[in-house]
């Protein structure tokens, strides 16, 4: 099993990237390809899955996503491809407080949670989850910035596209007005 890996960007597709290592590129599926640069070097904490007709690479930026994604894809009928999702589209101390205060309608909003498997994540994590509290005021406010700009009308990806581009150390007003001045790029 790996744990991470070290290399370079080469490619950013919409569901992952090529990490290049030793002349050898990978295909990693990651939650928010968009959140990498081109031709820059990355530590990418990994997890493989091997199936009888596929091996798959999953990669985060951080230990802490790797973590939670593991603790995921530990729920029944929650898979690595259903797992993905969830970390794009939400924080990490965001989908920990929904787990923990039994936050059905957060769990369900992303895509393919209905509330069978809400109800079941509840059940598999409450009170397993751990999260440090370095993401808590970082990721609310990234919340209220994607709740803020869907409020607007764009589309998820292309809010996902833009966020790793945004200065977090503005006022949330102010991350708003650099949102938009990028999406007119």
């Amino acid at each position: 099993m790996y744990d991470y890996i070290k290399g370079t960007v080469t490619r950013i597709k919409a569901n992952g990237i090529i990490l290049e290592n030793n002349g050898i590129g990978y295909f990693i599926h990651t939650p928010n390809p968009y959140a990498f640069e081109e031709e820059k070097e990355y530590q990418v904490f990994l997890y493989q899955q091997i199936k009888e007709d596929e091996h798959l690479l999953f990669g985060f930026k951080k230990e802490e996503e790797k973590d939670l994604f593991l603790q995921l894809i530990a729920v029944k009928g929650l898979g690595p491809k259903m797992a993905l999702p969830i970390l794009a589209t939400g924080s990490i101390k965001g989908i920990a407080d929904a787990i923990e205060r039994e936050n059905i309608l957060y769990l369900k909003k992303f895509p393919k949670i209905g509330e069978k498997l809400a109800k079941q994540m509840i059940l598999d994590l409450k009170g397993k989850l751990k999260v440090d509290g370095e993401f808590s005021d970082a990721d609310l406010q990234e919340d209220d910035l994607k709740e803020a700009l869907i409020g607007l009308g764009y589309k998820e990806k292309e809010i996902r596209a833009v966020l790793p581009k945004i200065d977090t150390s503005l006022s949330l007003e102010e991350q708003i007005k650099q949102a938009l001045k990028l999406f007119l790029k």
